[in-house]
């Protein structure tokens, strides 16, 4: 995977030109009621660069949740806007894509496993096995692997530098008691 050195950015690192096909790219089944405040909430990103709330859906795709307008679930439909960093991939699309709209209006639907993965930098080739529920709940459950491998190379380099740091010690300290003993 390829960074940039001025952004520090993945450059398209998990896209593989090679591959045929894109496995785990297939879109749920939404309500015909959630597809109305996809689109809105699609809609609305695109044109206004952020996310609508509760406050901004027309009374007419409010769901009928008691909680709707309680501010409790203010973001409870949030779309993924396409020029920003996406929010964090939980388990929870697993359960409904509400939270994990796809910011194009004109797919109307929430992210995919693959896109899913995607934002969470599993290659194309990844595979996540079980049900799609199962999938879902992995791809939310994961550290994203571009994440594991920066923590691990600063451990790497912390650990590295300590052993560096005890063996420096250990050669003074063998020099002070060759010192105090010959």
């Amino acid at each position: 995977m390829e960074i940039s050195a001025q952004t520090g950015s993945v450059l398209s690192g998990n896209q593989q030109p090679e591959l045929r096909a894109i496995a785990q790219h297939e879109t749920r089944g939404h309500m015909a009621s959630d597809l109305g405040r996809y689109l809105f909430a699609a809609v609305f990103g695109a044109v206004r660069g952020y996310s609508p709330k509760a406050t901004n859906f027309p009374l007419t795709l409010s769901p009928d949740h008691r909680n709707w307008h309680s501010g409790v679930f203010n973001d409870r439909f949030r779309v993924q806007l396409a020029d920003a960093a996406a929010t964090t991939v939980t388990s929870h699309i697993s359960k409904d894509g509400h939270y994990f709209i796809h910011p194009d209006p004109m797919q109307c639907r929430s992210l995919t496993v693959r896109e899913a993965a995607r934002l969470q930098t599993f290659p194309d080739d990844y595979l996540f096995l079980g049900n799609r529920t199962q999938q879902y709940v992995q791809v939310g459950n994961a550290v994203p692997p571009f994440l594991a491998r920066q923590i691990s190379h600063l451990l790497l380099t912390a650990l590295s530098d300590k052993s560096a740091s005890r063996a420096t010690d250990n050669r003074a300290s063998d020099r002070i008691r060759n010192d105090l003993f010959d």
